[in-house]
């Protein structure tokens, strides 16, 4: 019943306003002074709760304080970050999203602070909230771009546009869920169009599971769009995690997946079935005579698999993985020690190295030649559960493949064929129009060994961790072997000769354990991108030759206020020399020997910001080998307390000689924060000191190619079996294309080079934003891509093209959003724009003839 004691309602009394609380406003008046006062202190974290307590108190200050909030949140994050203290920094942004769920800058900045923990998924959702609330804020959308790469890699778009392979997957699915397997499981259903394809056959029951949430919420999206979403059940999890009747509520007579990389077992397919098997899936049938219902039975598509390879000479693989040259700038390499990628393989699991790495061989620079005829290096039943779980420990098999060819080895290339059943299969060959790479298994110990015809390769063949492993052992010529690696001669030499004095052989074992004990000391790992740099001889002799004259005018000045000082100067002595050094600091990504170039040049004290010890030994052997006192080399990062104040002065009364900044990320795009850095650099030179490199001219041209449509978003539902689904993998298609390389992309040039943006890292005013440049197309066709790439000025004559054949460096592409038809002749006005590191062009077609510039 109602409460009779409780107070008649008056409706004039809802409409009156609330009461002032004179101690909540005091507090709130009190909170607000000291959070501006610690601001003022730099004491960010009591400001911080200063904030809090006034808004959440207050919501009528949110407008008020809001620039301040941020900064203070901002400032707050980074002491948090620097001390690793990730959790309180989440729980700040959480607490500030709380107040400001519609907050733009707020929500970027989780995201990048999301993003730089690994945490991507988190990161790409908070971008696109972000881009949702103000679709032009372009930090928000740089920042999704790049994401975006991560989550959604190209392939996923060059396989959805891969028609024919999309089709074959369809008709093995269709005829097994006609035969009887209508209840299936999708392990690892990206958009879902493979579980689509088994709901549209008319299976009864279908099953979806997705570990990436980007991913997973995407192929909701898609199923919901193709009216199936109360029929396919997507399940956010690892197919490893699933159990029966918990998250499916039988077995299933079907698993469909393509969890497969280019080495086949990448993605973790071999584990995944035999859970499957043990777990998911209803029994195999036993036996090709076996009558039985294969609604009661079990079954995987793809059925198998057969891996293939052969040995191949090329240089562009070469030169990411091992050192091709003696001499890098003027010095010499040989105190260098082992230098190697970490692709590295034997039979043996190694968790430091990779095992392979992906090359499309038909589109490698340079090309490549093969040494040996395709071998078949392994056969695999999907649908055998016995050889499933056989498969680790297979024995190590031995291949000897004839030489056809002579040549240098650098490699074995293996690709595979996808059996999806009895009757169809896809294939990953180089010689495949398809959307895969090929796995490439690098040779790192046989520097400048030549294969000649005659010879037998011997190849190892193991899948000892469930990774596909093969490895170059030895050559057989003229009957003997030549061993390519040490250990395995040891246990595989046909003909040991083992030593009548048990002496004598201990002592030789003691000498092979010391030999191996000083090249594991002198070893050193790169990445493949840091070898393919040291290997770049013609830009190391351009910075070389810049240097040179860089300081030679820097020694002149120098002996010319000395001179008019009436000062005389003895090189021999050491305390005037130091007092007459020239200071030059490296700021390049990673390993560098740029450094040690300058330190090299004599009265020269570099500093170098490799971090790695690994890599600062390298350094300091190669300073003692090329004669460059110990003092000379110093570590920049070994002075400071974080990465952040790099850019300082050497000492109190010191400045800089050269300042040397890395500009241009291997992938073809310009450096994050390079302006900014270049700013404070220039504040840091001596008189006549420099920036290296000076200057950057970016160039561009239009170009028509399909490939890079294909790898840039799904081209309508055609190629995608009628299914649903461009517009939404479409949502993380980048404007720009990252890592191409112009000289082996198939494309139609429809004009020539033209310059599109200048960067002055030494003139401040010269710079700019944007420009218009106006191009001619030279013949007629669609203008799909921007192809950019940049010469860098290390003075006004020296400069090197990241374009050159020898480079290290990839080129980029803008991608335009609707191809733009152009008849030659025709003048295109491009609007190019540079914010940050992103550069964005649009292009029309201009209706007033001539080349004009603004």
């Amino acid at each position: 019943m109602p409460n009779a004691s409780a107070r008649p309602k008056h409706g004039r009394r809802n409409r009156r306003r609330r009461r002032e609380d004179p101690a909540r406003s005091e507090l709130v008046c009190s909170s607000l002074e000291s959070a501006q006062q610690c601001l003022f202190n730099q004491d960010y974290g009591t400001a911080f709760v200063h904030y809090l307590v006034v808004l959440n108190l207050a919501p009528e200050f949110k407008d008020f304080a809001r620039d301040s909030f941020r900064f203070t949140l901002f400032k707050w994050a980074e002491e948090l970050d620097s001390v690793g203290r990730i959790q309180d920094l989440f729980n700040c942004y959480e607490q500030a999203l709380e107040l400001f769920p519609a907050d733009e800058v707020v929500l970027n900045s989780m995201g990048e602070h999301l993003f730089r923990m690994g945490f991507r998924d988190e990161a790409a959702g908070h971008f696109h909230k972000a881009l949702k609330l103000k679709p032009d804020y372009p930090e928000a959308r740089e920042n999704f771009y790049r994401v975006a790469n991560w989550l959604v890699e190209r392939w996923h778009f060059l396989m959805l546009n891969d028609h024919g392979r999309n089709q074959k997957y369809q008709q093995a699915i269709q005829k097994a869920v006609q035969s009887g397997c209508n209840t299936v499981l999708d392990i690892g259903t990206g958009t879902g169009i493979l579980g689509m394809c088994a709901k549209k056959a008319g299976a009864a029951e279908v099953y979806a599971c997705e570990l990436s949430k980007t991913m997973y919420e995407l192929a909701c999206e898609v199923v919901a769009a193709n009216g199936m979403d109360g029929s396919i059940k997507i399940l956010h999890m690892k197919s490893l995690e699933m159990e029966v009747p918990k998250d499916i509520p039988h077995r299933v007579s079907l698993v469909v997946t393509e969890t497969v990389d280019a080495g086949l077992f990448g993605e973790g397919i071999i584990e995944s079935l035999i859970h499957a098997w043990h777990h998911l899936l209803l029994p195999p049938q036993t036996g090709k005579n076996e009558v039985r219902d294969h609604a009661a039975t079990g079954r995987v598509i793809p059925a198998g698999a057969t891996v293939f390879g052969m040995a191949v000479e090329c240089l562009e693989i070469r030169r990411h993985h091992r050192l091709c040259v003696s001499e890098v700038g003027s010095l010499s390499m040989a105190a260098a020690g082992e230098l190697r990628s970490p692709v590295s393989c034997s039979s043996e699991p190694d968790d430091s190295m990779e095992p392979y790495t992906t090359e499309r061989l038909s589109r490698v620079p340079g090309g490549y030649r093969p040494l040996t005829e395709p071998f078949t290096a392994l056969n695999i039943d999907f649908n055998n559960l016995k050889e499933l779980e056989g498969l680790s420990s297979r024995e190590v098999q031995q291949i000897r493949l004839p030489v056809t060819q002579e040549g240098e080895l650098d490699a074995l290339a293996v690709w595979f064929q996808l059996h999806l059943d009895e009757e169809s299969s896809l294939s990953t060959g180089p010689h495949e129009n398809t959307c895969w790479e090929q796995a490439i298994y690098p040779a790192h110990c046989v520097k400048g060994f030549v294969l000649k015809p005659q010879d037998e390769l011997v190849v190892e063949v193991s899948c000892r961790d469930a990774f596909l492993r093969l490895c170059t052992v030895a050559v057989v010529r003229d009957g003997r072997e030549i061993c390519l690696d040490k250990h395995v001669n040891e246990q595989h030499s046909k003909n040991p000769v083992s030593s009548p004095n048990p002496e004598a052989e201990l002592c030789s074992a003691l000498a092979c354990l010391q030999t191996d004990q000083n090249k594991a000391k002198d070893f050193c790992m790169l990445e493949c991108a840091e070898m393919a740099l040291l290997n770049n001889s013609v830009y190391h002799q351009s910075f070389c030759s810049a240097l040179v004259k860089l300081i030679s005018q820097l020694k002149v000045k120098c002996q010319n206020r000395e001179h008019v000082a009436g000062v005389e100067s003895d090189p021999t002595d050491p305390a005037t020399d130091c007092s007459h050094l020239l200071y030059v600091l490296d700021v390049s990504e990673g390993f560098s020997l740029l450094s040690l170039i300058a330190a090299s040049q004599g009265n020269v004290k570099a500093y170098s910001s490799v971090e790695k010890n690994k890599q600062q030994e390298v350094l300091k052997r190669l300073a003692k080998s090329n004669s460059v006192p110990e003092h000379y080399l110093e570590f920049w990062l070994n002075r400071t307390e974080d990465e952040q104040g790099m850019l300082q002065r050497p000492s109190r009364e010191k400045l800089w000689s050269a300042i040397i900044l890395d500009c241009v990320e291997t992938c073809g795009l310009i450096r994050q924060r390079l302006m900014e850095k270049a700013s404070l650099a220039r504040c840091l030179l001596e008189e006549g000191g420099r920036i290296f490199p000076e200057r950057i001219v970016v160039y561009g041209m239009l170009v028509e190619s399909d490939t890079l449509l294909l790898e840039s978003a799904v081209q309508g539902q055609e190629p995608t079996l009628g299914f649903n689904i461009a517009p939404f993998i479409n949502q993380f298609t980048v404007p720009v294309h990252v890592f191409l390389d112009f000289s082996t992309l198939e494309c139609r040039h429809l004009s020539e080079d033209v310059e599109l943006f200048v960067l002055d890292l030494m003139n401040a005013n010269a710079n700019y934003i944007h420009r218009e440049v106006k191009v001619q197309a030279t013949s007629t066709g669609r203008v799909t891509a921007i192809p950019f790439w940049y010469h860098i000025f290390l003075d006004q004559e020296i400069s090197v093209s990241t374009l050159s054949q020898n480079s290290h460096w990839r080129q980029a592409a803008v991608v335009l959003q609707q191809p733009l038809e152009v008849q030659a002749g025709d003048w295109v006005r491009l609007a190019v724009k540079l914010h940050k590191s992103t550069i964005s062009i649009l292009a029309n077609v201009d209706s007033v003839p001539g080349p004009v510039e603004s």
